[in-house]
């Protein structure tokens, strides 16, 4: 066990999917995966693992933003040895482009949160993907037909900006979409050597204030789910459905 997760050694996988809803790790084992056994409940922050085409998966819940995406990835890659790490979550989009529902594939991480400059000693970081996994993801996408983007993300630490219009600033500068994750998951993997990426959904615009309902929402992250499972096992997207719907 480690401090935050109750899990045995051997208990999860090397692949691991990262939502930071916890209800969606357990919606995502229950829906897509055979066998999905829970592996812990410390703090509510559910895990499970089972298989996805007969290739060995665990979903962990991480929390939002970067302190608790940390606590979880550090533990995954120093305690129990996980070396392929995927979030799936949603995001903000802050271009007029990136409509509601597309898919946003993370090829790099901006952020405004101090976390790596505390790290490199006020130098910047530029913490990115996994080539192979960006390049799969963005692969597999286009082969489902799916509305997607693949650039810079921007990582915030703040939720609810004194500023409404702060977004405008990155998104002058190309930014995507905005998360609250996938900085800290690309710098620690980098550092542990091992291989990361973000998917996520866009559940709701910066840019004309629209957003998903929750039945939306769950119809949408299907397609992200089915596509970051296929991605990190390698095996063939024959379906964006989950078990109910027989891949």
């Amino acid at each position: 066990m480690s401090v935050h997760i109750g899990a045995e050694k051997g208990d999860i996988a090397e692949i691991v999917l990262l939502p930071g809803d916890p209800l969606r790790a357990e919606f995502a084992a229950k829906e897509f995966l055979d066998d999905a056994v829970c592996y812990n409940e410390v703090r509510g922050m559910l895990g499970y693992t089972g298989t996805w085409k007969g290739v060995r998966v665990s979903v962990q819940g991480t929390g939002m933003g970067i302190p608790s995406i940390s606590i979880y990835v550090n533990e995954l890659l120093r305690d129990y040895g996980c070396r392929t790490l995927l979030r799936i979550g949603s995001c903000g989009s802050c271009q007029e482009s990136v409509a509601l529902r597309d898919v946003v594939i993370a090829m790099s991480a901006s952020t405004d949160s101090a976390h790596n400059r505390l790290r490199f000693a006020g130098m910047d970081y530029a913490p990115c993907a996994d080539y192979h996994l960006f390049a799969r993801a963005c692969a597999l996408a286009a082969e489902r037909g799916l509305r997607f983007h693949a650039g810079n993300v921007l990582s915030s630490d703040t939720f609810y900006q004194d500023d409404p219009n702060a977004w405008k600033h990155w998104a002058g500068y190309g930014v995507l979409a905005v998360e609250m994750e996938a900085n800290a998951l690309y710098t620690l993997a980098a550092r542990a050597g091992a291989s990361a990426l973000a998917i996520c959904t866009v559940s709701d615009s910066l840019v004309n204030r629209e957003q998903l309902s929750h039945r939306e929402r769950q119809s949408s992250f299907r397609e992200m789910i089915a596509l970051a499972l296929d991605t990190a096992c390698g095996t063939t997207p024959d379906s964006a459905a989950g078990k109910s719907s027989g891949p």
